[in-house]
């Protein structure tokens, strides 16, 4: 007779865990939508994190859902207290003496998504408030379902109804009790491979381009495989850390950014496992870059520029003058001093150089000069010879005048005629007509 009730009793659970399915995860929904304005040629950061992302493996043999069912308000008083809980990987537990045997989870809760809890023979000391709570430690999921049972003697009082906010079941004392608790969400009942069910992909919009031509640039998966998208101008300059499922940290870095860089940014993360889908917007806006102000003195170096002008606000946008002023130093005196230095050596020596070239070519000329009168002395010379040869020229010489000539005979004979005579050597020996009018003629020179 107690199989055969316990067997209708299971049948019963299995009825009820006949309900229809929850609904399907919802599509992406946008969790943040922000602007966000960076400098051309800075650091451009666009955070999007969450820590339900964090990949971490099932050492724990699947042990990181768990159901547990809690009573509070029974007339014994006292805070709530835990009756029975159970892990996925099939362990039961009850906690109260009093209720092994009377207090049943199914042994399938996990994979048919029924947790409902049969307590066999209730009595008045059962009455109260009972929670059927579901943890998902991994994908950080907490979900609560309240039933409050009454015990009475009446068999007609039996039943359950809502009272509008959760489900009130009337037991007659002694019979079975059926507390309802049943989610068939695919994270209760299903063990996937998590690194195969998370992925994280961010998408730019080019501006003016909707959301549905948005172009892809990355794709993150929790096994560790990225895949990069986008135009090449942009493919080499974004990243994202290499530890972003271990900190859930999938922000997009771009370095350097540059003004075609503009557009909207959406970070998508999406678990299938945890049924998480969140869209985070970006849209960004590229600036023109903020010039560096000059350099303030240092203490000590005894020059103060606090009243250089500033660039002048008048000019138009992007051609701003600026006027940089930097401080001298002793440094920037030792190095104009040895410019300095340096010119004047290099004219010194110049100088030198011209001086000693001069010295050279006035020597070379004087012992030229020296050679020549050397030579002169070492030759007889006949004076008589050298008087008529220069008289001879001199009178040549002195009519050296520049005649028009009409034919080719005139001009031989008036280059002949200032030829001067070659000298003609006369042995008295030889010609004795010559010796005696040499002698005629010194008689007569020296009778005068």
């Amino acid at each position: 007779m107690e199989l055969q009730s316990q067997v209708l009793l299971w049948e019963l659970v299995l009825l009820h865990s006949e309900l229809p399915s929850g609904s399907l995860p919802a599509a992406s929904s946008v969790v943040s939508e922000s602007t966000v304005s960076w400098a051309a040629g800075a650091l451009a950061v666009l955070r999007c994190q969450s820590p339900r992302m964090v990949w971490t493996q099932d050492r724990l043999h699947d042990r990181q859902r768990v159901v547990h069912w809690d009573l509070s308000g029974s007339p014994a008083g006292g805070p709530a207290r835990r009756l029975v809980d159970m892990y996925s990987a099939g362990e039961q537990r009850v906690y109260g003496p009093r209720d092994h045997g009377r207090l049943l989870l199914p042994p399938s809760a996990f994979h048919d998504g029924n947790f409902s809890l049969l307590i066999r023979a209730v009595e008045y000391a059962d009455e109260g408030l009972y929670t059927c709570n579901l943890h998902h430690h991994y994908c950080h999921l907490y979900e609560t379902l309240a039933v409050r049972l009454e015990v009475t003697d009446n068999p007609q009082e039996a039943g359950a109804h809502w009272d509008g906010e959760k489900e009130v079941l009337v037991v007659e004392r002694g019979a079975p009790a059926l507390l309802t608790c049943v989610n068939r969400e695919h994270v209760w009942t299903d063990r996937h491979l998590e690194e195969a069910q998370q992925v994280v992909h961010w998408d730019r919009q080019p501006p003016g381009v909707p959301h549905d031509r948005a172009d892809r640039l990355l794709d993150l998966y929790a096994s560790g495989e990225r895949r990069a998208y986008g135009p090449p101008f942009l493919r080499d300059r974004v990243a994202v850390g290499v530890d972003a499922f271990a900190r859930g940290d999938f922000s997009l870095r771009i370095d350097p950014l540059e003004p075609a860089d503009e557009g909207t940014y959406s970070c998508h993360l999406h678990h299938h496992y945890c049924g998480l889908h969140e869209r985070r917007i970006f849209h960004l806006r590229v600036t023109e870059p903020v010039a560096e102000p000059p350099p303030r003195d240092s203490p000590g170096n005894g020059s103060s520029h606090s009243g250089a002008p500033g660039p002048d606000s008048t000019l138009p946008r992007g051609r701003s003058v600026i006027n940089v002023i930097v401080p001298e130093g002793r440094a920037h005196f030792f190095q104009q001093l040895g410019y300095v230095l340096a010119t004047l050596l290099l004219f010194i020596l110049l100088l030198i150089t011209v001086i000693l070239a001069t010295r050279q070519r006035r020597r070379g000329g004087y012992q030229y000069s020296d050679k020549k009168s050397g030579k002169s002395k070492g030759k007889d010379v006949n004076l008589a010879e050298f008087a008529v040869a220069t008289g001879d020229q001199a009178v040549y010489r002195s009519e050296d005048i520049q005649l028009d000539y009409k034919n080719n005979i005139l001009k031989e004979r008036a280059e002949l005629g200032h030829t001067p005579l070659p000298t003609k050597n006369i042995d008295l020996d030889k010609d004795p007509s010559s010796k005696l009018y040499c002698l005629a003629s010194s008689d007569h020179f020296w009778g005068n």
